[in-house]
């Protein structure tokens, strides 16, 4: 009997430290020595067995059941996080964990510049992976979406804020993936203008006229100090009822089909609701997403006596009270001196 119950000892010693030493190996062990970086997407909602099996299949981990016990020994069976992370096959249980729980997850860059159309801004946001520009274009027309984010226009152009802006890669390029994309520009912008306009965005036509006016801004100009100055031209034409006269106007009535050359057809047709030649007073509507430093000179433009202005080689722009300094400055500058 003493020799049964001694051997009995002997056996569950054994296979105690045979459990310590599995449960030790795995906890301290990586799957493989030179790991190899795993992107794996958690979805929203998944239990950790789900996630665990998906380690599992990508070989962060080698097994699932003692990767659980891992999990309950250290109260984290239920934290799971949703969004993309990064693992490594050469990374220990432990640490495979507590990016599981407590990690952050991986956000992509998607980069757009100032002066885009709404048109340009939904083919960016195609070549970067994260939505698709018909779907794009869809919401950025859809009255239900402007009427939730209070633009007052028939789109969302210049809405669309020109940011550099982290965010989740969406699994599926879906509408739902569309519609939240433009809603985080917009509200990037609603947080962006909030300082100029403290008590809320200004009446829309007010709002239209600021807008319009930053975009003309936009794409007359890169240069900080003119920025102003071209909005007080703009302001200053308007306010005593002079054609506008903007190139870029014309050209983003004709849309995606412009080939770089505005002729005298383009000029004078006034099939063209942008054609400022033609029609008094501003367009439609912006057109295209304002930087801040271009709606904020939309907002105070600089008061002057300046009509016209003329582009110099080197980007600046010659400025003019009347049609004939302006026509001189513009064989100065750009005629080379020739009539």
């Amino acid at each position: 009997m003493l020799y049964a119950a001694a051997a009995a000892g002997v056996l569950l010693v054994a296979a105690s430290i045979g459990v310590w030493y599995a449960v030790h190996s795995f906890m301290t062990t990586a799957p493989e020595a030179q790991g190899q970086e795993v992107h794996i997407r958690i979805r929203p909602g998944s239990t950790f067995d789900r996630v665990a099996w998906q380690l599992k299949k990508a070989g962060v981990i080698t097994d699932v059941d003692r990767f659980r016990l891992l999990a309950r020994y250290r109260k984290q069976l239920g934290a799971v996080r949703a969004g993309e992370f990064v693992f490594s096959t050469g990374w220990t249980p432990d640490r495979v964990l507590e990016v599981l729980v407590s990690g952050i997850p991986v956000q992509h860059r998607l980069q757009l510049r100032e002066g885009l159309t709404w048109w340009e801004t939904a083919q960016a946001i195609e070549e970067q992976g994260f939505a698709r520009a018909e779907e794009l274009k869809a919401v950025f027309h859809d009255p239900e979406f402007l009427k939730e984010h209070g633009i007052p226009f028939e789109n969302a152009e210049g809405f669309l804020f020109p940011e550099t802006y982290l965010m989740d890669m969406p699994e599926d390029l879906t509408p739902a993936a569309a519609r939240n994309v433009a809603s985080r520009l917009v509200r990037m912008f609603r947080s962006k203008t909030a300082a100029l306009w403290p008590q809320g965005l200004p009446e829309p036509e007010e709002l239209r006229r600021v807008l319009t006016i930053a975009t003309l801004v936009e794409k007359e100009t890169s240069v900080p100090e003119e920025r102003a100055r071209v909005a007080g031209v703009y302001t200053r034409r308007l306010e005593i009822g002079m054609l506008m006269q903007a190139d870029p106007t014309i050209i983003y009535g004709i849309g995606p089909a412009f080939d770089g050359n505005i002729t005298r057809v383009h000029l004078r047709d006034a099939e063209n609701p942008y054609n400022t030649y033609v029609h008094r007073g501003l367009p439609p509507g912006p057109i295209c997403s304002p930087g801040l430093e271009a709606i904020r000179a939309a907002v105070n433009p600089e008061r002057h006596v300046y009509l016209y202005f003329v582009s110099r080689k080197d980007g600046t722009h010659h400025f003019s009270k009347t049609l004939e300094e302006h026509n001189a400055a513009v064989r100065k500058y750009q005629l080379g001196g020739r009539r």
